[in-house]
């Protein structure tokens, strides 16, 4: 079963000198992508917070972080490495993976018997306010923002837990409504994931094309403040946007802790989002080396096991074809 999965953060390993796409011991590589019969990855560049920054360089991960840079300098430096590492690996293995921008180059690659790599931004904070600067990276190729990470930002407030629980929320900021309108305009899909309920809604009024949280789940389900709730679901349905099912364990589990990710609260999740958003609204947002705990699902070789857990929890061949890959192409030819 193709499929296409609309996040990731497998080019953390190039934050070093080390990486290779092809075969590694990430979660996710080319070997595997082709052998569990990926579609299009959507590769994030997940813009690290001081702790990332600290066990980078512990790691030693992090060359690309030394020397006198700050600031801007630092953000375009680190997301120019991860993009170029990306673009290479697909040039030197371009009869299996290439770029896309859009749902043509999708479907040309398709075509031509080729996987997809879509570049992604995890963290709007890099845009700094500046609508320019949002133009530039989009000319760089990135075709999603995911506008928060964990801290607020120039996008507005971020889902953290202490936001959630403490009734601080706020959404958008004037900027962050501007900019929605504009990455409308460009072509760049605007995510949702990690942003606040508050935020949520925002970008809900503001947005003139779908949107989507590209990893998150039910939280009727699993009570994580980064998974949507009902009426956000069916919000996200009404608007032709889609979510994408996360692996993580803390955004799939009934019990807060809980170390491990399986195939049943997988179908779980999908079952109770389509009844709440349509079976247009579900897609795939893996999270895969972005997730720890015991997995079923480790790897996009073992994807099929999704699809057979589906189909034992009723679904259907059609709505297993949407879930896996056509509510994320109509999405891209939608938007981009």
């Amino acid at each position: 079963m193709k499929y296409i999965d609309l996040h990731c953060d497998t080019l953390m390993m190039f934050a070093g000198n080390g990486g290779n796409l092809y075969e590694n011991t990430m979660a996710i590589d080319i070997a595997r992508l082709k052998k569990g019969d990926c579609l299009a990855q959507f590769f994030a560049v997940w813009m690290p917070d001081a702790q990332g920054l600290s066990e980078f360089r512990e790691a030693g991960l992090c060359d690309v972080l030394s020397g006198e840079l700050s600031g801007e300098e630092w953000d375009d430096a680190y997301i120019d490495r991860l993009a170029s590492c990306l673009k290479d690996a697909c040039e030197k293995h371009s009869e299996e993976l290439s770029m896309a921008f859009d749902g043509e180059d999708l479907k040309r690659n398709e075509k031509a018997g080729r996987m997809s790599a879509f570049l992604t931004l995890e963290d709007g904070r890099a845009v700094r306010g500046s609508l320019e600067r949002l133009k530039g990276f989009y000319d760089r190729g990135v075709r999603l923002i995911t506008l928060t990470w964990n801290d607020d930002n120039c996008f507005g407030r971020a889902n953290y837990q202490a936001a959630f629980f403490g009734g601080r929320g706020s959404g958008l900021t004037d900027f962050g409504k501007e900019a929605v309108g504009y990455m409308n305009e460009l072509g760049i899909l605007v995510d949702v994931s990690h942003l606040s309920d508050e935020g949520f809604y925002d970008v809900a009024a503001a947005a003139k094309k779908p949107f989507l949280a590209s990893h998150s789940n039910a939280r009727a389900l699993s009570y994580c403040s980064r998974n949507l709730s009902d009426d956000m679901i069916r919000l996200l349905g009404e608007k032709g946007g889609v979510t994408g099912l996360n692996f993580a364990c803390e955004f799939l589990s009934e019990r807060p802790g809980a170390g491990e990710s399986t195939v049943s609260r997988m179908a779980a999740h999908a079952k109770h989002i389509i009844n709440c958003g349509g079976e247009e609204v579900l897609a795939l947002g893996s999270d895969l080396d972005g997730v720890g705990g015991r997995l079923e699902i480790p790897s996009p070789d073992r994807m099929g096991l999704l699809w057979d857990g589906l189909k034992n929890t009723g679904f259907t061949e059609r709505q297993i074809e949407l879930v896996s890959r056509e509510n994320a192409r109509r999405l891209i030819c939608d938007v981009l």
